[in-house]
């Protein structure tokens, strides 16, 4: 497995799913969450989620059907916001995802009063990050995540 057609691959994935916000793709499975599939030649991602708010979930990316990257994530937007100009932000930011990092969004990304930051700590291999949304000092959004490489050696 290349890393270089990892990040690619999730670059695709990124601009295909969630932040490319086609929704009439997406599955809505019977434990009501909602499952966003993409492929490309012998890569494979599933998106898994619950949520309206908060939100909560999974991606998995497989190669030649193997399990080979996941990163899981919770996240919420703060009560009284209005969620739909909170995510469209979100989503502009996930579009900018850094070619190096391909964790979420860009390190910053500003739109009008509000500010998308996130910041992340690792490599592909392992990582964590948090990323927020404010206006000023009020926080409208607020997101955690983690993931890396599974089953790389034997285990449990």
């Amino acid at each position: 497995m290349s890393m270089k057609r990892l990040k690619e691959f999730l670059l695709a994935a990124n601009r295909a799913g969630y932040a490319g916000g086609k929704e009439k793709q997406w599955k809505h499975e019977k434990d009501h969450s909602t499952t966003i599939v993409f492929e490309k030649g012998l890569w494979k991602s599933y998106d898994n989620f619950f949520g309206g708010e908060p939100y909560g979930g999974r991606s998995v990316v497989f190669y030649q059907n193997k399990p080979v990257w996941i990163m899981v994530y919770y996240g919420w937007v703060k009560k009284g916001e209005d969620t739909n100009k909170i995510y469209e932000i979100l989503r502009e930011a996930l579009m900018l995802m850094p070619k190096d990092h391909p964790f979420r969004g860009p390190k910053e990304y500003k739109k009008g009063l509000y500010v998308y930051t996130n910041a992340w700590e690792g490599t592909m291999e392992r990582f964590s990050g948090t990323e927020h949304i404010r206006a000023g000092d009020d926080e409208m959004y607020h997101a955690s995540y983690m993931g890396g490489f599974v089953d790389q050696r034997e285990g449990v």
